[in-house]
């Protein structure tokens, strides 16, 4: 089974489309030329013909429906465009010998790629980012989407490059400024649904969709079929081995539904690429402890990390925070000690049901923490960052725990410079769809009281407007120095004093000092103990004395509702 066009010689090549609902397909050419592909069985459809990297082409089903190629490489003018015939060995490779860092290194900035100027603007910022002590960047998802301007969660071609963030070619330069600084950089992918705008499968490949489980997009992908497992393996592939990236964080795995389909990828794209770190990462609502280990999957998203400090940190409790809102403290507690909050409970709320599997015979690695990101923000209604809603010393303890504690930190772009712009939820999408989309995202928030006025709702940003985009270019914030100052400060400490010692790192304990108040252990892969005790609760407490302190508090920027050191 193949899936996309595939280079024979210099001037040949061979088209491929599964089209199993359809008994003849027209391969066109924006020259003019043709070709009558041949059916095979199963419902593949082939041809070879001459060409040049550059043509664009694309598929005609019938006389009044003409489709780009599934698995095209490049697009012009968008999915509903020509699809363009791309020579993947067209770029020359400056850092040839990189072979990636472990996962116990990383620390990573997530990134979109418009709002940064495209792939040349992301590579213009990599230095800075090295600087600090990043050592890992996570692009938002850049397959292509209906529009200019999106999140990217809507890409309905996965093999090619969003067009207005630049060429394939761009990409794997952006690729290799990471690597010729030491950093190493993730892509975001999404396998569980295709985007509104430009998805053509249904048309002529029902198969590739099941019609009995339902998703919040619609029928789920049906990864039972041998034909829709290669299309996603070999994607995930075409980004790790032709473009090099050295990792995928794997969107909203819970809705595939197929866990045997994800292990089976896992081990399928490691068993390609033995030779290299390749880091494979997880969002899981599910909290399923069972695809975690170094020869599934290296990690997860950890939301219980995050909702449990935002609680703290701005005492909201609506949304999915109502789970979180009582006893924060030792819900943090446990978090910090064993990963996951939630490990088999039910979480209160309507229609809950239990969530999660045990977590603490994990090392500590295996879970990605973090403050904010695309999500956290995004979904918000006007997209604030905690640094407009959270007390500044509160925060600035909150980013220490983040980058001192042993779990894998991530943090959003522009939270190192204390950016105050909102990251709001944005897409390009024209009538119908974008009167959908605008009334479906002021409808999501009636249940907040904030919203649930219609004249409230009014307020919450047009999806569509090109303003909105612009307003959520993350600007330096008015102290973006002293953020630069203290996120380069802890990284200096995390780097010399913990990341060496993280492989088999484990939680001892965390104990409840006052509300907001904890103090907490780790034991190190050395033997060694991490020690951290901090206050984000309004009434003072008296922290531990930490034997080692990591930094005298004089000249740590930090408050003194804060420290951490490593014993012996």
């Amino acid at each position: 089974m193949k899936w996309g066009p595939e280079r024979i010689e210099k001037d040949t090549w061979r088209f491929y489309l599964w089209a199993p609902d359809r008994d003849g397909i027209i391969l066109e050419f924006k020259d003019g030329r043709i070709c009558e592909m041949e059916r095979q069985s199963g419902g593949l459809f082939t041809c070879m013909t001459k060409s040049d990297a550059g043509d664009g082409y694309r598929f005609r089903l019938d006389q009044d429906l003409v489709v780009p190629d599934p698995a095209s490489r490049a697009q012009r003018e968008g999915p509903h465009g020509w699809s363009v015939l791309h020579d993947p060995c067209s770029y020359t490779w400056r850092c040839s010998g990189w072979r990636g860092r472990p996962w116990h290194e990383a620390v990573i900035q997530e990134v979109h790629v418009g709002l940064l100027g495209g792939f040349a603007g992301v590579a213009s910022q990599l230095p800075e980012l090295a600087q600090i002590g990043v050592t890992a960047i996570e692009l938002m998802p850049v397959a292509a989407f209906g529009g200019s301007r999106g999140w990217g969660y809507d890409g309905v071609l996965p093999y090619a490059v969003h067009e207005t963030y630049g060429t394939p070619d761009d990409l794997k330069s952006l690729v290799d400024k990471a690597h010729e600084l030491g950093v190493m950089i993730f892509l975001d992918v999404v396998y569980n649904h295709f985007g509104p705008d430009g998805n053509y499968l249904h048309s002529y490949a029902e198969p590739f969709f099941d019609e009995s489980r339902q998703t919040p997009w619609g029928p789920a992908i049906a990864f039972d079929k041998e034909p829709v497992r290669r299309f996603f393996i070999d994607n995930a592939m075409m980004w790790l081995d032709e473009f090099r990236f050295d990792g995928l964080r794997f969107d909203a795995v819970h809705t595939i539904g197929n866990a045997e389909f994800l292990d089976s990828m896992a081990s399928d794209l490691r068993s390609k690429l033995p030779d290299r770190e390749v880091h494979l990462v997880l969002e899981n609502e599910a909290n399923d402890t069972d695809r975690l280990g170094e020869s599934r999957f290296d990690a997860q998203w950890n939301d219980d990390f995050h909702n449990t400090l935002h609680v703290l940190l701005t005492g909201e409790r609506e949304g999915y925070y109502a789970g979180f809102a009582e006893n924060p403290t030792e819900k943090l507690a446990r978090c910090l000690s064993e990963g996951f909050v939630y490990q088999g409970e039910v979480p209160p709320g309507p229609n809950a049901h239990p969530r999660g599997k045990p977590s603490n015979q994990l090392s500590s690695v295996r879970f990605v923490a973090f403050l904010q990101n695309h999500d956290q923000v995004g979904n918000r209604a006007m997209g604030e960052r905690l640094t407009v809603l959270a007390d500044p010393d509160k925060l600035r303890a909150a980013t220490a725990i983040l980058l001192l504690c042993p779990q894998i930190p991530l943090f959003f772009m522009g939270d190192e410079s204390g950016s105050c712009s909102p990251f709001l939820f944005f897409t390009d999408f024209h009538d119908e769809l974008a009167d959908a989309v605008r009334k479906g995202r002021r409808k999501e928030f009636a249940h907040f009281a904030a919203f649930a006025n219609p004249s409230a709702r009014e307020r919450i940003p047009d999806p569509n407007d090109a303003t909105t985009f612009a307003a959520s270019q993350p600007m330096p914030g008015p102290g973006a120095d002293a953020w630069r100052s203290l996120y380069c400060r802890l990284l200096g400490l995390r780097h010399r004093h913990i990341v060496p010692f993280l492989p088999g790192t484990r939680g001892i304990a965390a104990d409840v000092l006052g509300e907001g108040a904890l103090s907490a252990r780790w034991k190190l892969g050395d033997g060694s103990v991490l020690a951290m005790a901090f206050n984000l609760g309004d009434e003072p407490v008296e922290l531990p004395t930490i034997d080692k302190p990591l930094f005298a508090l004089a000249d740590a920027g930090l408050p003194g509702s804060f420290a951490a050191g490593i014993e012996a």
